[in-house]
């Protein structure tokens, strides 16, 4: 395994790192162009901006996440579940068509318990990265929650991931904030309205109902407009996970993101007795970027 440059390239935020496999990671930094913004420009603006940047213009590249898809550089499919480290290192897709080599990881693609499809585009480095940093973690069965904008409840079997499902919970909370009834921009932090909502979302089955209780309180004067971003967050992320344990009930979940979203998931947890354990998901997506580098090879 030899130097690489190693980016996870999301819809809103690059992150790359230098790495090397003796020093470590020996530069590391964020820019604030999403493929979201950069689109099929994607290849270009990274030859003109990111490498240079990372003083990497003759290193190999290896990339995870929204890059991959269509709208961004693509070229990246999607792996069916069951996958490993060595699944996704088998299945990089090169995109460069001159100077250094350039490979996406793909996204991992199966069927929920229902039949209907799902797809993921960057968490799969996340949660392999996750296994990489723990030997431990690839004995036996987990589960694992990816909070964000679509939430990812990932179920493992050693050291393999076996299937998924996706909830457009971070989605729905932004439209009805910014497009509904319900719409606020204080932010999303009283713990005690959160709290009731979750209340409120009891075993998920009545959503609409209620979301429509946040109106409602208000009107009656039991509420403020202003606690309105955080009892809708405890509806939908109570909704979520009361959903998630009646598919497949479970003791442990371990959470991987950012901290201060992932709380709130180990809130929700806490209600049905369930235990969490939150890890950094910048961390992780490095640790399997670096993974499945190591995998592939020095042509990675």
């Amino acid at each position: 395994m030899g130097s690489a440059l190693l980016c996870d390239w999301g819809t809103t935020n690059l992150r790359a790192w230098r790495y090397d496999p003796v020093a470590g990671v020996t530069l590391a930094r964020d820019f604030p162009m999403g493929i979201a913004v950069i689109g099929r420009e994607a290849p270009q603006w990274f030859a003109d901006h990111v490498r240079p940047a990372m003083d990497a213009e003759t290193l190999p590249a290896l990339l995870c996440g929204m890059v991959g898809a269509d709208l961004g550089w693509g070229g990246a499919g999607y792996h069916p579940c069951p996958a490993s480290v060595s699944d996704l290192a088998g299945g990089l897709a090169s995109v460069s068509r001159e100077g250094p080599p350039v490979r996406i990881i793909p996204g991992l693609t199966c069927r929920r318990p229902d039949g209907g499809p799902d797809v993921m585009r960057g968490e799969e480095t996340q949660i392999l990265g996750w296994l990489a940093a723990d030997n431990d973690r690839s004995l036996g069965a987990r589960r694992l929650c990816l909070p964000g904008t679509h939430s990812k409840w990932a179920t493992l079997e050693n050291g393999r991931v076996t299937g998924f499902t996706t909830y457009m919970t971070g989605e729905l909370h932004s439209l009805l904030m910014r497009h509904s009834i319900l719409r606020s921009e204080a932010p999303a932090d009283d713990e005690a309205a959160f709290d009731a909502g979750l209340e409120a979302a009891g075993d998920g089955g009545a959503l609409a109902a209620s979301l429509f209780s946040t109106r409602a309180r208000v009107a009656v004067g039991e509420a403020d407009v202003g606690q309105n971003p955080a009892f809708v967050s405890g509806v939908l992320i109570g909704a979520e996970v009361a959903a998630v344990l009646a598919e497949a009930p479970t003791r442990a979940v371990d959470l991987i993101g950012a901290p201060s979203l992932c709380r709130w998931y180990g809130r929700a947890l806490a209600r049905h007795g369930v235990s969490a354990q939150v890890h950094d998901g910048a961390d992780a997506s490095l640790a399997g970027l670096i993974a499945i580098h190591g995998a592939a090879g020095d042509a990675a």
